[in-house]
């Protein structure tokens, strides 16, 4: 009887751990499991002092590289976009996703930006010359490297 019982508490168990639902959508990188996922909005206070978390997060795509789709930009309430990367450069995102929703597993950071990296985002994003003169000055900011993405069907 023992078994028995034992059996069907080892079967219900592997059964709840594999309900969770998945994301649905089209997938890039590592796997993205549910669970705590934080919006973009409030990447900053879920880091609190810390300058790097691991962490899930879920936004708006605002921008893509145009050159190969190696970052993105997630909308953000202040109206300055959030850059995410890919970690080790590892996949890229399709260029029409603009206004589709996502979901990223990764690591946030609060960090700043060089002058020469400023330089060559706004060259990937086709600015012009001129625009890419004007920058100067580094830019503190927040970001993301994603290990894994999905671009979310609804």
């Amino acid at each position: 009887m023992k078994k028995i019982i034992l059996s069907v508490s080892f079967c219900l168990l592997a059964i709840a751990g594999f309900s969770q639902t998945a994301y649905t959508g089209q997938k890039f990188g590592e796997e993205v499991k549910p669970g705590d996922v934080k919006t973009a909005a409030k990447m900053e206070a879920a880091m609190g002092s810390k300058t790097t978390a691991d962490m899930k997060i879920t936004g708006k795509v605002v921008d893509v590289c145009k050159k190969k789709g190696c970052w993105m930009t997630l909308e953000m309430p202040n109206g300055d976009p959030m850059r995410v990367t890919f970690k080790d450069y590892a996949f890229f995102m399709p260029m029409d996703i603009v206004g589709k929703n996502v979901v990223l597993d990764g690591l946030a950071k609060k960090q700043t930006i060089s002058v020469e990296t400023l330089r060559h985002y706004a060259e990937d994003a086709k600015k012009s010359p001129e625009e890419v003169a004007k920058i100067t000055d580094p830019k503190k900011e927040l970001a993301f490297e994603a290990k894994g993405v999905v671009i979310l069907d609804k």
